[in-house]
């Protein structure tokens, strides 16, 4: 494949069956034991995806990605966690790390995982540029978005998405009016199964109400339905 991938973490038994997993898959692996040496290997060095673990030495799992980020350094993060705190996954994901998993896990879902974000990154890298023409753009109320160059206007201004949050919003407004459960929004978007945790979804959800909405507390582009899921409508803004 050729893909080169940046293993951070301090358990020795876990490097070791992440290195030799992912290799035999078919990546290169770099490792490093602390947060401090991630870091700077990221920055340094490309890499197509970091696997970074929470709790590390020197410098947490949360600073890694949120100084990545600060960097502009965008490699695709999936990030490992012994903690069943949700807080801890959700700052993480607003960090801007990709995905998340809860030691222990199997080796065959991480590799799974791995593929599934990579090939997400590919398919965000090909999308054909579009300068001038806005043929393909949806309009949902003041959300203007173009699928094609994946941006997103919101009251004639442009909004900041990561590639999961524009995907989502994407997939809600071709299904507008449709009640979508977590589920389906897992399988159409995070493309695999999600093993139950449609936490990760409520977190997008509530990323893209912060953007969009006029007023997070009495959303009108994307409603809750209880007991169901979510839908997009068309918001009565004058009502």
């Amino acid at each position: 494949m050729g893909k080169r991938l940046l293993v951070v973490d301090d358990e020795e038994s876990i490097v070791t069956l992440l290195q030799f997993n992912l290799e035999q898959a078919g990546y290169e692996v770099e490792t490093a034991k602390d947060g401090a040496e991630g870091l700077e290997l990221a920055k340094q060095q490309p890499f197509d995806l970091i696997v970074l673990d929470l709790m590390l030495p020197e410098m947490d799992g949360i600073d890694v990605c949120k100084q990545l980020r600060i960097s502009k350094v965008q490699t695709p993060i999936l990030m490992l966690t012994a903690k069943d705190d949700e807080f801890d996954k959700v700052l993480g994901l607003e960090l801007g790390a990709d995905d998340y998993m809860t030691k222990p896990f199997s080796p065959r879902e991480v590799v799974a995982r791995i593929r599934a974000i990579l090939r997400r990154a590919a398919q965000a890298n090909q999308q054909p540029q579009l300068t001038e023409d806005v043929s393909e753009m949806i309009r949902i109320g003041e959300v203007d978005i173009f699928p094609e160059n994946y941006e997103v206007n919101c009251r004639g201004q442009a909004l900041s998405l990561t590639p999961k949050e524009f995907e989502l919003l994407l997939y809600l407004a071709n299904h507008k009016g449709r009640v979508l459960t977590r589920d389906q929004l897992l399988n159409a978007v995070w493309d695999y199964e999600f093993v139950g945790d449609t936490r990760i979804v409520d977190v997008h959800i509530s990323h893209l109400r912060e953007k969009i909405e006029p007023n997070t507390k009495k959303p009108v582009y994307i409603k809750t339905i209880r007991g169901l899921g979510y839908k997009m409508e068309e918001p009565l803004l004058d009502a």
